[in-house]
């Protein structure tokens, strides 16, 4: 048997401390090593900057839990999360230098080479410590051993999970009180008396407990027994909303909340966001300016009626909003009964035909993205008949309107856009719209952007 404790799991603590210094010194390292290759002389203004850095850095992130355990958080996570930090850092260092007019004292080309290497320097040392780390708990050192209470998918998930993941450093030592234990070929299986018995002997680190919500009775017993013992549980909750939109725990004053249909960008990831759509937005309008002016004259000047058509649709928490378009059809229809487009449709005019099929009249919305109301990225909005016509039909239809409408999503890169003439076509819509608000990041946004830049969002289904 492998040995369960360690020197990094006895000093876990200071090794958040170490890792907290080496953070620190890779700041002040980089901006020391930029400067004197430069040729700058490191004056006062650098050491205050150097040290405004660090503060911010490490403020912002204890505020995004950036030095808990690493046993169970992957490297591309944390990597995310050092440059959403790091990205606040500048811009901390940077509204400092604006408002103490001290930016003739920098080198803007030393600054700007400390700016873009200091993240990448960050996360090659944690892929250095990680990967120390790991390589001793693959042999079998600083192991956790782990037993699971209960089954259901909610278990087998978990064991495949720890199973796949041995850079975790957890042992699954065995599952109990579940009929179908065997199946997952661990010893030790059996009755909670014997893992009561393990846990008071301390051999078992941590406890998860996986069963249904409705066993609330033996779920509290468990609790109890275990009351008396310093061993670690955890609760693997099986909402049946689950599935549906990233839960995340919350409280109102001292009562735990589990909120389930909640949109999982809140907090820091609104600014994110919204600067996102800001920065990228203003960019972009200002390269298409000449395109939005040409389809702008030949939209005029090929058939009768204005140049933009607004529609009302759904925004933001089911909010109605005005969406602008190039108008692409000889009517203007935004009434209780707006039908799709189709193949051949007559009410589509050539040059209409055209711009919906390259995506081209939804350009104005980019107006929208500065006005507030849409975003670059997200589920596109749909008419508000056509809401109503499937809000009823689709189960978790309107969970789509739990984050702004996009004007391009994961599901038009994925080539579901254009007329959805059967309900199963609308179905794996949504189920594309919510596979992106549960895993939305700020890189995933810009994977889409620049998937719709190298193939486009045109479909078969675009009319």
């Amino acid at each position: 048997m492998f040995p369960s404790s360690g020197l990094a799991r006895q000093y876990s603590w200071e090794l958040g401390l170490f890792q907290r210094l080496v953070d620190a010194l890779v700041i002040v390292l980089l901006l020391w090593l930029v400067t004197i290759g430069y040729g700058v002389t490191p004056i006062l203004h650098y050491k205050l900057a150097a040290l405004i850095s660090i503060s911010s850095f490490l403020l912002f992130a204890e505020w995004h839990a950036l030095y808990k355990s690493w046993r169970i958080d992957s490297l591309w996570h944390e990597a995310r999360t050092i440059f959403v930090i790091w990205l606040l850092t500048c811009g901390i260092l940077l509204a400092v230098i604006f408002l103490s007019k001290s930016a003739i004292q920098f080198s803007r080309v030393a600054v700007s080479l400390w700016g873009l290497g200091t993240p990448f320097m960050l996360v090659g040392v944690r892929v250095i410590i990680r990967y120390v780390i790991r390589h001793f708990r693959k042999k079998g050192f600083n192991t956790r051993s782990v037993a699971i209470v209960g089954g259901g998918r909610h278990a087998a998930k978990l064991i495949e999970t720890i199973t796949n993941s041995p850079w975790m450093g957890l042992r699954v030592e065995g599952v109990y009180d579940n009929a179908e234990a065997t199946l997952s070929g661990l010893a030790g299986a059996g009755d909670v008396d014997a893992l009561l018995a393990k846990v008071r002997a301390k051999q078992i680190d941590h406890l998860y407990l996986t069963y249904p919500m409705r066993e609330e009775a033996k779920i509290r017993a468990l609790l109890e027994q275990l009351a008396d013992s310093t061993v670690a549980v955890s609760i693997v909750p099986d909402f049946f909303a689950s599935d549906l939109l990233q839960s995340r725990w919350s409280s109102v004053g001292d009562i735990p909340l589990v909120n389930v249909f909640e949109s999982p960008i809140y907090g820091m990831g609104l600014f994110v966001k919204r600067m996102e759509d800001v920065v990228l937005g203003s960019l972009i309008l200002v390269l298409i300016a000449p395109v939005l002016l040409l389809i702008a004259v030949a939209v005029r000047v090929t058939s009768p009626g204005p140049v933009l058509f607004k529609q009302r649709r759904y925004g933001l928490n089911g909010q109605v909003i005005e969406v602008w378009k190039f108008r692409s059809m000889s009517v203007q229809e935004d009434g209780p009964d707006v039908p799709q487009a189709t193949r051949n449709d007559p009410r589509v005019t050539p040059l209409g035909a055209f711009l919906r099929r390259n995506s081209l009249d939804e350009l104005p919305q980019f107006f929208n993205v500065l006005q507030g109301t849409m975003s670059i990225v997200g589920p596109r909005p749909h008419a508000v008949a056509h809401n109503e016509a499937y809000r009823n039909r689709i189960h978790g239809y309107m969970l789509r309107h739990k984050v702004k409408p996009g004007i391009t999503g994961w599901a038009q890169v994925n080539g579901w856009r254009g007329e959805t003439d059967t309900c199963q076509k609308m179905e794996m819509r949504v189920r594309y719209d919510l596979e992106y608000i549960n895993n939305w990041s700020l890189w995933f946004d810009l994977k889409i952007i620049l998937l719709t830049l190298r193939c486009g969002i045109r479909g078969q289904g675009a009319y």
